[in-house]
């Protein structure tokens, strides 16, 4: 298994940490056209979300985050997104001129603030852009 995990194609990090007392997977994928963060505590995908920047037509840019599949009505996974897209946009940005978009697959248990800036925390701190 970890010859082929050597072998992958695409760009990742993997990482464990602990968030409240509960073992967090994260994997990080930086793809030629977007990104996907994988964190869960649930060994499960979860709640998968997709986040992007909106085109700029003004000075402050604006963020489109929407649920593709899992928990619709927790809106703390939707700032988890926002968060992290916020992220990449200014620093993919500023070095590109162009920001890729985020899908964030989020298998929590637990869904407090401290747990998803935890999690925004650690995928910033281990970044691919």
């Amino acid at each position: 298994m970890s010859v082929l995990e050597q072998n992958f194609p695409v760009v990742q990090k993997k990482l464990s940490v602990d968030l409240k007392g509960n073992k967090t997977d994260i994997i990080i994928c930086s793809y030629d056209d977007h990104f996907l963060v994988i964190a869960t505590q649930i060994g499960t995908m979860g709640t998968i979300l997709h986040a992007r920047k909106d085109a700029d037509i003004s000075v402050h840019p604006t963020f489109s985050v929407s649920v593709i599949f899992g928990k619709r009505d927790e809106p703390m996974l939707v700032a988890c997104a926002r968060q992290l897209i916020e992220h990449i946009s200014l620093l993919v940005c500023s070095s590109s001129g162009t920001s890729q978009p985020l899908v964030l697959s989020l298998g929590l248990k637990d869904h407090s603030a401290e747990t998803l800036k935890g999690i925004v925390s650690a995928v910033t701190e281990n970044r691919l852009w």
